[in-house]
């Protein structure tokens, strides 16, 4: 996709022609009626690489096309997780050891993680902030200007908040594949509803 735009708010019975999965969840569902994709990821499934001593994944669940250029990309998403870890958010991937992801990873005793996870060469790093108990939906908004990737969230879909920057090396000046992802690495039984894709060519 170069000057064409995704606007995905999940009312057809099929999804857009132009998204493929990467590692397609066992239960996933568009509801009509509701306007959102629901996935049920498997589990163990992850997007990880290396750091900290934890093994490589690469078998989270990520819907999404391929894009040149400079885009905005925005989704809502709600979620009920049940274990550590679970998520669901955006990505950007230009291969296996060269990401990103950004969501809310669950924290069952206390605030979970509204952050962004940035891997290069085959590292992945992570960039935390406090998300309140309790709260079960957020805005995450990813926009790519040049090589530059800028994370962005939000309680209501108006009010962004910048929560990182980076690059993806691999990427420089190349396509890269993005959308929507969701993961559960430590047991089944999350459950996340997206209720629209948005993909748009150029800036804000």
């Amino acid at each position: 996709m170069a000057a064409s735009d995704l606007r995905e708010n999940f009312d057809h019975e099929q999804l857009d022609a132009r998204l493929e999965w990467h590692c397609e969840p066992s239960h996933w569902m568009i509801d009509r009626e509701q306007r959102v994709l629901c996935v049920e990821p498997d589990a163990p499934t992850d997007f990880w690489q290396r750091t900290h001593n934890v093994q490589s994944a690469d078998s989270g669940h990520f819907l999404g096309l391929e894009v040149n250029g400079d885009f905005v990309m925005t989704t809502h998403v709600s979620f009920e997780p049940v274990h550590r870890y679970d998520q669901a958010g955006l990505m950007v991937r230009v291969s296996p050891e060269c990401w990103l992801k950004t969501s809310v990873e669950f924290e069952p005793d206390g605030a979970s993680a509204l952050g962004a996870v940035v891997t290069n060469f085959g590292y992945s790093d992570w960039s935390t902030q406090a998300f309140a108990p309790g709260a079960g939906e957020v805005w995450l908004r990813v926009r790519r200007e040049g090589d530059d990737y800028i994370v962005d969230s939000s309680a209501d879909g108006h009010a962004w908040h910048q929560i990182r920057m980076a690059q993806l090396h691999e990427g420089r000046g190349r396509a890269v594949v993005c959308g929507l992802y969701a993961c559960s690495p430590k047991g089944a039984g999350f459950s996340a509803e997206f209720s629209r894709l948005t993909i748009k060519a150029g800036r804000i």
